[in-house]
């Protein structure tokens, strides 16, 4: 490890739109922000090929464009943003004091205040077949990309109420939505499967699970298999949307931050303030509900601003 250790005022975890809004509004604030990106620097929005909904697009965007035009926006007012993932934390309980952070398990900080915008992967199922086709035609959210799918045949695989919620949402755009249900009943509650009979372009499969994604660039259809009969077939569908939750990347965090028993971390009221002085959460890793790059980009400027004025009161 570096016998050196750099100190710094604000140090942001994570470089999806949470951290790099958070790193355009503290740089402007002269706090003189470093960002270290992980090691999916952009996070989730660069596994998407198409941006519509996020303002000051007028003609949409790529997503791994977007990022990289955040990142020179951030760059352009002064932060420091680094390629190095976070190993371990020291987090203070006092206000005031210093953080300390290992980077790579060699280098060692200490950070006034600490933005973790880590965000959450969506969980997936593991086939080969999906794995290769995210971005052409397979997705973990349906209000991000079901656009993109008007008047076509969609699968949804899960049986959760996020499932649901999905499945209803891609019916108001979709000719027909069919969902993969591996049990022989929904996990769902029942105000959401009352959605489900409501809905008539939407059919669900139960005892069915998705066995492969066929198509070579982009989805041409499913292979799906009966888990208790093992006959399969094939379904003609241009989508497959992903609906088995998300994770929040908050292990580094656990026992030190306070968290829900899902591990989203919770924050203090309207603000971004966790139980710690001087550190923050924003994003995808603090929010559940709603998981969108504005929403995300929203808390990421809010904590920015906490961090600011947290700052404030130790001069």
């Amino acid at each position: 490890m570096s016998s050196t250790t750099q100190k710094i005022k604000c140090l942001i975890i994570g470089s999806g739109p949470a951290g790099y809004t958070a790193a355009i509004y503290a740089s402007r604030a002269d706090l003189q922000p470093v960002m270290y990106t992980g090691m999916q620097m952009g996070g989730q929005l660069t596994t998407t090929t198409e941006v519509d909904n996020f303002p000051g697009y007028p003609k949409g965007t790529d997503g791994t464009a977007m990022m990289e035009d955040l990142k020179n926006q951030a760059e352009r007012f002064g932060t420091e943003v680094r390629f190095g993932m976070v190993t371990k934390v020291d987090l203070s309980n006092k206000e005031g004091q210093a953080h300390k952070v290992i980077i790579d398990n060699t280098t060692e900080i200490e950070a006034q205040t600490i933005i973790i915008a880590t965000g959450a992967s969506a969980k997936y199922l593991g086939l080969e077949s999906e794995q290769r086709l995210i971005g052409g035609g397979v997705s973990a959210c349906a209000t991000c990309d079901g656009f993109f799918y008007k008047n076509q045949e969609v699968i949804v695989v899960g049986g959760g109420d996020t499932a649901v919620e999905e499945a209803t949402y891609l019916a108001k755009l979709c000719k027909k939505v069919t969902m993969l249900v591996r049990r022989n009943e929904l996990r769902a509650s029942k105000a959401m499967q009352h959605r489900i009979e409501k809905t008539k372009n939407l059919e669900v499969l139960y005892n069915t699970e998705l066995d492969e994604v066929i198509g070579d660039n982009v989805v041409e259809g499913v292979r799906v298999v009966n888990n208790k009969t093992g006959k399969k077939q094939e379904i003609d569908v241009t989508g497959v949307f992903i609906a088995i939750g998300h994770k929040p990347n908050t292990d580094l965090f656990k026992n030190i931050i306070t968290m829900d028993e899902t591990g989203y971390i919770i924050t203090k009221g309207k603000s971004t303030k966790t139980n710690i002085p001087g550190v923050f959460a924003a994003g995808d890793v603090q929010d559940k509900e709603y998981r969108q790059a504005v929403t995300a980009a929203g808390t990421g400027c809010m904590a920015a601003l906490d961090a600011e004025r947290y700052l404030t009161t130790l001069e």
